[in-house]
């Protein structure tokens, strides 16, 4: 564990810096677009804009990088999403910012990306799992770390805005001195939604869900805060204590599930999070601050796993060789929720009040564990033995990530060695078409002058 730790503490430090810059502007936007008068259902198709840049950056990232290679593909994205923070305080206009998120989310896509691929290829098959895990909690705790740096200096400022550009372009400079080759990148064929859908309705139904709760709580989390008027430290530790909840509570989780029909845990695991949900939202009601971070807490504590829940229960149904297009089309279907996400409840905060935040996610969570019941009378379980382990995953990590889940390994490898070879099977016929185009020239060369 040691040995994989030090050996990839170029990229794993600088994973930690993007998440501390892309926490804390999360929640920076929400909070100054707030504070500019932006309303608040506005506010929600701006938030959006970053899930959607996202999966665009998802898919689009990878042409890229066959084409020009990781450093270069990183130093252009990190250069860009360090640039795109400094316009929010150049132009106060929700159409800018609309764009600007737009930006910073296909950035961090393709961000996200590099970084998997890099740490996946120095990963050995011992080491896989455990460098998975470091980097999920790299990434989870980087993002609510970052939460207090809203405490650092005044959101109605450009001081925090520079201080995640500052952060973004530190990010470059362990990846860029690292010694480490560039890796060899997979390709990933995402299975179709059809398909999805006919080997595993809760989970991609229970993905959807959970795309459009992640997407609502982060992007209007700290809205939602000012509204109800918490302090800027309150806010911070609000988001950062759901964060932390979802780190904790993955693990036990997932041991349940590797013990008990995954659906069972699936339909407790979801009320629960509405039931937490629920609490937030009248602890908040009447002011009761205490309660209102143990049921963000528990909310966040319960939520989270649901989105590897969903994963391993697809999984459960597949061979290895398809797990990894599976898991990617998932992260697909999450992605789109996740675009709806603040536009829906920031309309409806607007329209029906504010305390409808925490409602509509406690229903989103409610009717994820109502469709789980319906499966759960139709089908049977997936018997105990042929159940798969689970594997903590990253929420709003990039698909490259999928390659590194240890029941894949094997697959991977074969894939990644397949790849390579037809690369040096195309390289050999350009040199050979090269050859032959060198060898026509010759001939013309030593052929009879005119007049001869």
């Amino acid at each position: 564990m040691y040995a994989a730790v030090s050996n990839s503490w170029p990229l794993l430090l600088g994973i930690g810096l993007l998440m501390l810059g892309n926490g804390l502007q999360g929640s920076l936007v929400g909070i100054r677009a707030a504070l500019e008068g932006f309303p608040t259902g506005v506010i929600g198709f701006v938030m959006s804009g970053y899930y959607a840049g996202f999966l665009f950056g998802s898919v689009i990232t990878p042409r890229i990088l066959s084409v020009v290679g990781h450093v270069r593909v990183f130093a252009a994205l990190a250069s860009l999403a360090s640039s795109a923070v400094l316009l929010y305080v150049v132009f106060i206009d929700p159409i800018v910012w609309g764009i600007m998120r737009l930006v910073t989310g296909f950035a961090y896509a393709g961000l996200y990306i590099v970084c998997e691929s890099w740490l996946n290829d120095v990963a050995t098959n011992e080491t896989r799992g455990q460098l998975l895990s470091v980097y999920m909690i790299i990434v989870m705790g980087g993002m609510a770390v970052g939460q207090f740096f809203l405490n650092v200096a005044d959101p109605s400022g450009f001081t925090l805005f520079v201080i995640i550009s500052v952060m973004v372009s530190l990010a470059l400079i362990p990846l860029s001195l690292t010694a480490n080759p560039a890796p060899n990148f997979l390709q990933i064929t995402r299975l179709s939604l059809k398909k999805l859908y006919k080997v595993s309705p809760l989970g991609v139904v229970g993905m959807c869900a959970q795309g459009v709760i992640a997407g609502a709580f982060y992007g209007m989390a700290a809205v939602y805060g000012d509204k109800i008027g918490l302090s800027i430290a309150q806010i911070s530790t609000f988001i950062s204590i759901t964060i932390v909840g979802g780190v904790i509570l993955q693990w036990p989780v997932g041991k349940l599930s590797d013990r008990f029909d995954r659906r069972q845990v699936i339909l407790v695991t979801t009320m629960l999070s509405g039931a937490a949900a629920l609490l937030a939202m009248f602890a908040a009601e009447d002011g009761q601050i205490l309660w209102f971070l143990v049921g963000a807490g528990l909310f966040g504590g319960f939520s989270v796993p649901l989105y590897s829940l969903c994963i391993a229960h697809t999984n459960d149904y597949l061979e290895p060789a398809e797990m990894v297009g599976a898991s990617s089309g998932l992260m697909l279907v999450n992605g789109i929720g996740a675009i709806f996400g603040p536009i829906i409840v920031g309309q409806l905060m607007s329209e029906v009040g504010t305390y409808i935040f925490f409602g509509l996610i406690a229903a989103g969570h409610v009717g994820v564990g109502l469709f789980a019941i319906v499966r759960m009378i139709r089908t049977q379980a997936t018997p105990l033995e042929e159940q798969g382990d689970f594997v903590a995953m990253p929420m709003r990590s990039g698909t490259a990530v999928v390659a590194m889940h240890p029941e894949t390994e094997e697959w991977v490898e074969e894939e990644l060695a397949e790849q390579e070879k037809e690369a040096e099977r195309e390289a050999e016929k350009e040199a050979e078409a090269m050859s032959d185009a060198e060898e026509e020239i010759d001939l013309k060369d030593d052929g009879p002058a005119i007049g001869d």
